[in-house]
């Protein structure tokens, strides 16, 4: 039986980690070695960079809805505490929209919070 050499696979491996650096700058999408740690690094960043991305979302939620609680007369804990005694259910993002685009309804929750503060 005849010897195989590894030269389609090894060809196949490289192919792919070359494709995936298309782009990089010099060696870096030219060379397998050097394009094999960019391509990891680059994964790894794209990995941590999805969970930031959703604590990112969360901070900017909340800003939005404490300035918008802050032009009601309440602050962003004291908004929240007061929802949460009044059995309000209802997550950042939604009453960041509320506070963007339905001002109104906002306004609405924020007297429900202030009337369980008092």
């Amino acid at each position: 039986m005849a010897r195989v050499k590894g030269g389609l696979n090894a060809r196949k491996k490289h192919n792919r980690v070359l494709k995936l650096a298309k782009g990089y700058r010099g060696a870096r999408s030219k060379q397998y070695r050097v394009a094999k740690q960019s391509v990891m690094r680059a994964l790894n960043s794209s990995f941590s960079g999805r969970k930031q991305r959703k604590r990112d979302m969360r901070s900017l939620w909340i800003i939005r809805i404490n300035a918008a609680a802050r032009m009601n007369g309440l602050s962003y804990s004291r908004l929240m505490h007061g929802l949460k005694l009044a059995d309000v259910e209802i997550n950042r993002k939604m009453l960041s929209e509320m506070a963007i685009n339905d001002a109104d309804g906002f306004k609405e929750l924020t007297e429900v919070a202030k009337a369980k503060l008092a």
